[in-house]
């Protein structure tokens, strides 16, 4: 009898890519001798994602109104796999993915990952934005936390924890991940082979939909893990978000050297975060768009900031 792996499969209106991942992912599983079993957990789609999901082979379960924590975790739930996948519905893998992440589970690691690349047809910030978390060497990392697009591990493994964080609206990979690292669990992120991302953003005001989303979670995060590192990028946010107002305010006033001069500290975040994440590439260019990214990312945080303290106050 073959081994099975479990593929859990969030999804809300993926239509227009769940039959590409289902097929990838089988094409993987059968291509490393393993049964599989698809769980899309479906958070009541208003489109055909779910029929066909079914259509496919994917056991639907309808969860409403779960976050993507939850929805994890009722996929999860009832697994019947030894191994256990968690895979984003826009997430094309490669066919090597099962076999090269079984062999580094073999060993050694507890968890695996694949970096995610982009289509080419992508936009260039979208591009940009999703290459800058992949390796800039060509070897494997070993983070404290890794993104949730395609996650890998033993069944056993996910249910030594508590799973992931069902009240966060994002950021419960980060969360999820940082309980694993204090259990002493192995994360290794695979350089190659590497998973494809259709999910893109195709518009900057998809772009930034997307990321006010991913920065709404922090002070929730905070308050579970009371950890100061927490608080470091919401802080850098609110520092990028008051240097660029007096920057504004100075230009407004006529005066350009005095603009100049604060623009050196509004810039010396997303510098930063550039260079750590660029520096390796050897390309002037991409680090300077890289650059404008996390600095449109830091406002974009600030206002997330905002937004989840005054939900908090309210609730």
């Amino acid at each position: 009898m073959k081994t099975m792996i479990s593929i859990v499969i969030p999804m809300y209106n993926e239509e227009q890519h769940i039959e590409r991942t289902l097929a990838a992912a089988g094409k993987a599983a059968g291509r490393a001798g393993l049964e599989v079993e698809f769980i899309v957990v479906d958070n009541q789609s208003s489109d055909g994602g779910a029929v066909l999901a079914s259509r496919n082979g994917a056991r639907v379960l309808s969860c409403p109104d779960m976050r993507v924590g939850a929805l994890r975790n009722a996929g999860a739930a009832i697994a019947e796999g030894d191994w256990l996948a968690f895979l984003d519905a826009d997430i094309e893998v490669p066919e090597n993915w099962l076999v090269a992440g079984l062999q580094a589970l073999e060993q050694g690691a507890d968890v695996i990952a694949l970096d995610c690349d982009t289509p080419r047809q992508a936009p260039w910030f979208a591009r940009v934005w999703q290459k800058r978390s992949m390796s800039q060497t060509g070897k494997d990392r070993h983070p404290e936390w890794m993104p949730t697009p395609n996650l890998l591990m033993a069944r056993s493994t996910f249910n030594s924890g508590t799973g992931f964080d069902e009240h966060l609206s994002s950021g419960e990979d980060k969360a999820f991940g940082l309980m694993l690292h204090a259990e002493k669990k192995r994360q290794a992120m695979l350089a190659s082979p590497v998973a494809l991302h259709w999910g893109y953003e195709r518009s900057w005001s998809e772009w930034i939909r997307k990321e006010f989303w991913r920065q709404s979670s922090h002070i929730h995060l905070f308050r579970e893990q009371a950890r100061f590192r927490l608080l470091r990028f919401p802080l850098l946010c609110l520092w990028t978000t008051s240097f660029s107002l007096l920057v504004l305010l100075a230009l407004l006033e006529g005066e350009g050297s005095a603009a100049l001069m604060l623009a050196v500290p509004a810039l010396i975040p997303a510098a930063l975060f550039a260079w750590r994440q660029s520096s390796r590439r050897g390309s002037p260019g991409y680090s300077l768009q890289l650059m404008v990214l996390h600095w449109l990312r830091m406002l974009v945080g600030t206002a997330a900031l905002f937004k989840s303290l005054f939900s908090g106050r309210k609730k």
